[in-house]
């Protein structure tokens, strides 16, 4: 049976001067789901999450969540949203618990109800014996899950989370990936851009890929990669990796150059592996397709400005 849709974009168009940011967008948030939107930079990910918000207006399209208008009825939306931005926004001056406290009154949440809110918000982002620290005092993952824990202070329906664990190690990363997933199985929705291909196939059921301010795909991150990839990926590395990759020609249906890795895709790759041991000097790594393979063949490999 499907599920509501929380949230819909409708042919969203945004330009910046003669430049189009957001071509053409559309998608739909369905509760309880995960919608990843992922993309190179300059892609439109964060325009678009700032049109969500209404901190900017469409030249033309529609955005509708909950029954409302953005940005015409913005207020009433973001009472059920909560956002976690690319940076963190906290107030310094104020300890952990003050900050929630303090955010929960622009959402008119009564003193009652966070007294007994924060202990819980504070457990659940692993920050309850840092109550009363100030943000100065923690450290960047500790930051990112008080970010996320002050989204949650009027119970939103759907969170809005751009680029959520950038700059965490990765101890620090796979703590917020487990605190997402539970907000997941609480029954939230998350939209959710990211440039980590291993988060987006972990937390997302369903994608969508940006380029240039459109959408160029749309799909399960296995159903992407299905669609678009060969089944697997043979790495070549070192010397004799040219001459050892031009005797694979026929064995592959594709082959890419990256730096000094030859990337070959193949359906069928047994055949490819046995002539590889004729080559002992070259070093190679075998892999079922990813989505990172998938980002690349979509996006390309050139690497791009913010602008």
């Amino acid at each position: 049976m499907p599920r509501d849709v929380l949230f819909s974009v409708e042919h969203l168009v945004k330009r910046y001067g003669g430049h189009t940011v957001v071509d053409d967008l559309s998608f739909e948030i369905h509760a309880g789901e995960c919608l990843g939107v992922i993309g190179p930079n300059g892609a439109g990910k964060t325009t678009t999450i700032r049109l969500c918000l209404g901190l900017a207006a469409p030249e033309s399209g529609r955005i509708r969540a909950f029954g409302f208008e953005v940005p015409r009825q913005v207020r009433e939306v973001k009472q059920r949203l909560g956002v976690v931005s690319q940076f963190d926004s906290l107030d310094p001056d104020f300890t952990c618990a003050e900050n929630l406290a303090v955010f929960a009154r622009y959402f008119g949440v009564p003193r009652s109800v966070m007294a007994q809110r924060t202990p819980q918000l504070l457990e659940f982002a692993a920050l309850l014996s840092k109550a009363q620290a100030k943000p100065s005092e923690l450290s960047g993952g500790m930051r990112r899950r008080l970010s996320l824990a002050r989204a949650l202070v009027n119970d939103p329906d759907l969170l809005l989370l751009d680029e959520p664990t950038t700059g965490l190690d990765p101890q620090a990363r796979h703590l917020m990936w487990e605190r997402l997933k539970r907000l997941l199985q609480q029954g939230k929705s998350i939209l959710l851009t990211t440039h980590f291909m291993d988060e987006a196939e972990r937390l997302c059921d369903r994608l969508i890929v940006l380029d240039h301010g459109r959408k160029i795909a749309e799909g399960t991150p296995r159903g992407l990669i299905a669609e678009h990839l060969e089944r697997d990926v043979i790495e070549l590395y070192g010397e004799g990796a040219e001459p050892a990759a031009q005797s694979l020609a026929g064995l592959c249906e594709r082959m890419e150059r990256s730096g000094e890795t030859i990337f070959l895709y193949v359906n069928h790759p047994q055949p490819a592996l046995e002539r590889l041991a004729g080559h002992p000097g070259v070093r190679h790594l075998h892999r079922p397709a990813n989505l990172e393979d998938l980002f690349l063949k979509l996006t390309g490999r050139q690497i791009r400005d913010d602008a």
